[in-house]
């Protein structure tokens, strides 16, 4: 009866030690391969923040490969990526609302398309793979030309500046106009 209860005491204990490490470590999101990063700027008078988390090239053959081509993708690693403004903003030329959305694009060779969703909140992709958001929920859609960087970018980042938004990885920058 003693060693019974001994080995249910010790499954539970490690049951417990397991349960617990796994969620402080889920927790800790600065310990993921693709940590979060949040860059904020003024565009004229609106304040705009983007939040995503910052996958690594790692020798990886990114656009047209791990990110495919003609394929909605999450811009960034594991939530989506949300796009967030004080005050109503022009992206390419069309109206956006102040607000918080998940941002979005379609990555083609020549053009991609930019994608502003009022589903927030949401793990990036769905379980097969593809884009995890719904086109009926869609507020605005751009097209936008890529460019070739001067220098290899290893992580994901956006930069805020006057012009707008730039997305940079690998050796592909993405500028997005916002007035």
């Amino acid at each position: 009866m003693k060693i019974r209860n001994f080995r249910s005491l010790f499954v539970s204990t490690l049951l417990f030690s397991l349960t617990t490490s796994m969620l402080s470590a889920q927790a800790d999101k600065s310990a993921r391969p693709s940590p979060p990063v949040t860059v904020t700027g003024k565009i004229k008078n609106a304040t705009i923040t983007i939040n995503y988390s910052s996958p690594s090239v790692k020798g990886r053959k990114v656009f047209g490969g791990l990110v495919p081509y003609g394929k909605a993708w999450r811009t960034g690693a594991n939530e989506a990526t949300t796009f967030e403004t004080d005050k109503a903003v022009t992206i390419e030329g069309k109206k956006l609302a102040a607000g918080k959305y998940s941002f979005f694009a379609v990555p083609g060779e020549k053009e991609w398309t930019i994608i502003f969703n009022t589903q927030t909140g949401q793990w990036g992709i769905k379980r097969g793979g593809d884009a995890n958001y719904d086109p009926a929920a869609n507020v605005l859609t751009a097209t936008v030309k890529p460019k070739a960087t001067s220098a290899m970018n290893e992580r994901l980042t956006y930069e805020i500046n006057k012009k707008g938004f730039v997305l940079k990885w690998e050796n592909v920058q993405v500028p997005v106009s916002v007035k």
